[in-house]
């Protein structure tokens, strides 16, 4: 029986080493390029384990996404996406078909959720990714290019499943001791180039807007 559309996608297969919240970390940063999300759950229970719920707050980002990420090499383990049999509490919430005697259940239930803080978009949030990044002294075109301006939990993976959707990409490299700067190399200025414009401002978390100019050669 096909499950119907919804604006929460399931997730299965995960590798089950990593811990709970470098995973929502790297969810979030792997599926927020497809929309706004409202709310991830990942447990590390016995029955839980290698498994998440990605909440979007539109469907057509989830239908985006599950079809994009279908079998992505996610930890080295290829990602099974579908949607989830019932639509997340969080929308039917705000769709007001949520039950006032499952509110109450769900106040109690509260404090046991996964920390989302940084899922939530600061409220004066609504100016375009880009407005924060334009004064950005820039060097000339090449094909590394240098990032800074990441959070302090920025790891390799998760700049990796950001970049590698881009055609040319080559390597992600860290530098030792400083968790807020990083390179990335393509293979052509041109391929470096899109990426630079596609990502410029992106979120990695909430309160830090990824900064991208090319690396001084």
């Amino acid at each position: 029986m096909d499950i119907r559309p919804n604006h929460t996608i399931y997730i299965n297969n995960i590798n089950d080493k990593v811990k709970k919240e470098e995973m929502q970390r790297s969810l979030y940063a792997l599926f927020s390029q497809f929309g706004q999300i409202v709310d991830i759950v990942a447990m590390k229970t016995m029955k839980m384990r290698g498994q998440a719920f990605v909440v979007f707050k539109e469907l057509a980002a989830a239908t985006n996404a599950l079809r994009q990420l279908q079998g992505f090499p996610f930890y080295n383990k290829p990602m099974r996406i579908q949607y989830a049999k019932t639509d997340s509490e969080v929308i039917a919430k705000a769709r007001g078909t949520f039950g006032d005697k499952d509110k109450k259940k769900d106040k109690k239930k509260k404090p046991q959720e996964p920390p989302t803080s940084m899922l939530k978009k600061p409220a004066g949030s609504t100016s375009p990714p880009h407005s924060g990044s334009a004064q950005v002294a820039d060097n000339p075109p090449n094909y590394i290019l240098f990032l800074n301006n990441l959070p302090e939990e920025t790891n390799e993976m998760m700049l990796s499943m950001l970049f590698n959707q881009f055609p040319g990409f080559k390597e992600v490299r860290l530098v030792p001791g400083k968790h807020d700067i990083s390179f990335v190399e393509f293979e052509s200025e041109n391929q470096a180039g899109v990426a630079k414009d596609a990502l410029q401002g992106f979120r990695i978390t909430a309160t830090c807007a990824m900064k991208i100019t090319y690396a001084k050669k």
